[in-house]
């Protein structure tokens, strides 16, 4: 309701308002917090399949990126309010699930991405550190791909690049399922391999990695290593 007097104006909040305000913070401070993994520099490979994937802006590599998984999983669209908000951040990817919402900003520059970071912590009165701890699920190299696997492998992964027969393979399954992304990114950071699935929604993530057996173990060690930091930050 608005009064006007003097040539002044002024807004008068009503006991109900007042409530609903107080309501909706109060739900914005119950949001949970399992997701949140920040990724400096966007690979190429990876930078190009999340484009694939993408209903937003589309992510270049070297681009900064920030993906954040919270609970309850319709939270996420008031936590992209926010970091939209807060900064000019682009919105790449936004993902509401029957428990959890997940959400990708991308910048070049990564004091920006940061920033609207530390403005979605702040307001649901949450820090990094709060965030769900990483458990690895499921981690394995197969060498020597035979072609009745490949072939199957690449018919139902059609986002990434293909796996050929006779390659090795590298297969990481976590939880939450976001921190397969800054897994990835760091395979590609440390061996020269083929990023072939990478799905950072749902209760599971599962990355696929393939190549040569030397440049895949080494992929692997990267990827677990990023893990392990997480887990132990």
């Amino acid at each position: 309701m608005q009064s006007q007097a003097s040539g002044a104006s002024c807004f008068i909040t009503t006991d109900s308002e007042k409530s609903l305000v107080s309501r909706q913070a109060s739900q914005v401070e119950q949001i949970e917090l399992r997701t949140y993994v920040f990724l400096d520099s966007l690979q190429p490979q990876l930078a190009a399949y999340m484009g694939t994937v993408s209903r937003g802006f589309l992510p270049i590599p070297g681009d900064s990126c920030l993906w954040m998984e919270v609970s309850p999983g319709m939270a996420v669209h008031r936590v992209t309010d926010i970091a939209l908000k807060a900064s000019n951040v682009r919105l790449g990817q936004m993902i509401v699930e029957r428990a959890f919402g997940s959400l990708a900003l991308y910048h070049k520059d990564q004091s920006t991405v940061l920033h609207s970071g530390d403005v979605v912590l702040d307001a649901i009165g949450s820090e990094v550190r709060k965030r769900t701890k990483p458990s690895t699920s499921w981690t394995e190299v197969i060498r020597a791909i035979t072609p009745d696997h490949a072939v199957l492998i690449n018919r139902q992964n059609r986002s990434g690049s293909m796996i050929q027969s006779g390659m090795s393979m590298f297969i990481l399954e976590t939880e939450p399922a976001g921190y397969v992304l800054k897994a990835a990114n760091e395979a590609e950071k440390a061996s020269n391999i083929t990023v072939v699935d990478v799905k950072a929604v749902g209760a599971f993530g599962r990355l696929t990695l393939a190549g040569k057996e030397g440049d895949v173990e080494e992929a692997a060690a990267a990827a677990i290593r990023a893990i392990d930091e997480i887990s132990n930050y």
